[in-house]
């Protein structure tokens, strides 16, 4: 099996210039197959359609955090409603200020094996796969990747003499 075979083909992305709050409503809105479930990260295209970024709900959080909060143990100074104020601030944010610009990607053709090891060496739970030419043509999920290896060891897991 390949990335391919796992991978969700490309339906939705965002533009550089996507505010956070439409791209909180798409990632909130995404089909997975035939699931209407929220996706964990969308890529970022630009106008030519290149690969330029991934935004996901880690890049999120972290536009509402406040890098202060950092210094020291300042959570336990945060005042109630802290999160709601600052993710009202944020909503206009372009994804360019956000995305993660650095991803880790894998090639269509790409063995599952590839796919795991990318994803336990880099820590990553998602990937943005790329074909020839290096256009995003799908993203593989932590999520489908275990459902396989799940798969692979309930169909195959029958010894002889083994007892369910």
């Amino acid at each position: 099996m390949k990335a391919k075979d796992l991978m969700h083909p490309l339906t939705d992305y965002l533009r550089p210039d996507t505010s956070l709050k439409e791209a909180v409503i798409l990632l909130e809105s995404c089909r997975v197959g035939e699931e209407n479930i929220c996706v964990r990260a969308l890529p970022v295209l630009d106008e030519h359609k290149k690969f330029v970024g991934l935004l996901s709900m880690g890049d999120i959080l972290k536009s509402i955090w406040p890098s202060y909060m950092s210094l020291m143990n300042l959570g336990n100074f945060a005042w109630d409603g802290m999160v709601e104020e600052i993710a009202k601030k944020s909503q206009h944010l372009p994804v360019k200020d956000l995305m993660t610009r650095e991803v880790i990607t894998v090639h269509e053709d790409a063995p599952l094996m590839e796919c795991v090891d990318h994803m336990l060496k880099f820590g990553v739970k998602k990937l943005p796969v790329v074909g020839t030419g290096g256009a995003v043509t799908g993203m593989l999920y932590e999520r489908d990747l275990f459902f396989a290896i799940v798969g692979a060891m309930l169909t195959n897991s029958s010894l002889p003499g083994d007892k369910l």
